[in-house]
């Protein structure tokens, strides 16, 4: 008689001991989007997070922040002390504090009321405020929109998937550029502005990119045959990231039918189940298939 298959049950910051009646209905107002007063919390929490993103923006603008610089002052200040209070509520309310601060929402929560206190002894900080609309992350939950978080956790599978093939490519690109931007640096000289090997680097990666500031142009007819040889590369260096990361993709939606069984010329298992030859050896797959 076979043992019963035991469920794993993915644990949470809001799973485990019921907390005290007080708490449980603080974390169904903070952390449920079923009642009126939850959603209600929510929508309210929304709307100050993009007002303050909206005035952290708006600050940064020498001419308003001039006339209004107390305003964006007392507004960046309360919103930061009503986020500061809606965070300490979260840990209050949650029943693993631990988890609710290592999280993803967690992190942005933290992330988004520091730079305010750092900006006491580093001003320019605060403009880092701007990773509240990271937060509006939020709206997905709040409604029903779970398709949409399926669909990015795909796209995320996919970009995961393609890290170590994209690395690659850009240890490759980053490689194509120190040698052309030396190339360059040895071609023209600082006569055209290439006055040192990281600033030639700097032309050749926009140069590679296609991107083309105009900053810095090479004078001399070989500098010139070389940035156009650059250029025409980049056209075809564009395409392969996006190749890449759409490949998986595709087999995030559509994922493969692999078969378990082995190659008769070399053993090894993991081919296609429509597959006629093998993917390692070459070798016929007619028998296994058969």
């Amino acid at each position: 008689m076979q043992a019963p298959k035991t469920r794993k049950i993915k644990v949470n910051y809001n799973t485990g001991e019921h907390l005290s009646p007080w708490r449980e209905s603080l974390n169904d107002i903070i952390f449920g989007a079923e009642t009126q007063t939850g959603k209600f919390f929510d929508i309210v929490l929304i709307i100050a997070i993009a007002i303050s993103v909206l005035s952290v923006m708006l600050s940064s603008v020498d001419a308003i922040h001039k006339e209004y610089s107390k305003i964006f002052f007392y507004t960046e200040w309360t919103f930061t002390i009503l986020f500061s209070v809606e965070y300490i509520l979260r840990l209050i309310s949650v029943r693993q504090p631990k988890l609710y601060v290592r999280s993803f929402f967690g992190i942005i929560d933290l992330l988004s009321i520091l730079p305010t206190y750092i900006g006491l002894l580093l001003p320019g900080i605060k403009y880092m405020l701007i990773i509240r609309i990271l937060r509006l992350l939020r709206i997905f939950r709040i409604f029903k929109l779970a398709e949409y978080v399926e669909e990015a956790e795909t796209l995320m599978t996919a970009l995961k998937n393609s890290s170590q093939k994209i690395l690659v490519f850009l240890y490759t690109v980053l490689t194509l550029s120190i040698i052309f931007g030396s190339l360059l640096y040895v071609v023209e000289g600082s006569d055209s502005g290439f006055t040192s090997i990281p600033k030639s680097v700097y032309w050749a990666i926009v140069t590679l990119t296609t991107v083309g500031y105009g900053d810095i142009a090479p004078q001399t007819p070989l500098g010139q045959i070389i940035a156009a040889i650059i250029m025409i590369m980049g056209y075809g260096i564009i395409a392969v990231p996006t190749g890449i990361y759409s490949a998986e993709l595709i087999k995030s939606y559509y994922p493969a039918k692999i078969s378990n069984d082995a190659c008769p010329n070399c053993g090894k298992i993991g081919h296609d189940t429509d597959a006629d030859f093998c993917k390692y050896c070459g070798g016929s797959l007619a028998e296994v298939n058969e």
